[in-house]
């Protein structure tokens, strides 16, 4: 399980209006963390797109349009995660990094 990795991520039960079901995720946490320890934390993915929306990055997984919603991340069990789907660009995950730092700071 590395960062960037896009795999399954089965995020029930859920509270409130937090993402629910198997859907995929991005894990973003830092590999020395996720070697080490038995969580890891991601953003999920969805299909329903909000281009304006400044919490969301948009890209294509599993030949479909999706955001990840960095307003949604949150640290789970490694054994919520399913296979691994794909991966983001260099690019992709430099985006990811600076939505993360605007919203969470440095």
């Amino acid at each position: 399980m590395r960062r960037y990795e896009i795999r399954w991520a089965s995020l029930d039960p859920t509270q409130g209006a937090e993402m629910a079901k198997k859907r995929p995720a991005v894990i973003v946490s830092l590999d020395a963390l996720n070697e080490k320890l038995q969580t890891v934390t991601v953003c999920p993915l969805t299909s329903q797109l909000h281009p304006s929306w400044r919490s969301r990055l948009q890209v294509r997984c599993n030949r479909q349009d999706a955001e990840i919603a960095v307003d949604q991340i949150r640290t789970i069990s490694k054994s919520r995660l399913g296979t691994k789907i794909g991966e983001l660009t260099e690019d992709e995950a430099a985006a990811l990094r600076r939505i993360i730092t605007e919203m969470y700071g440095e």
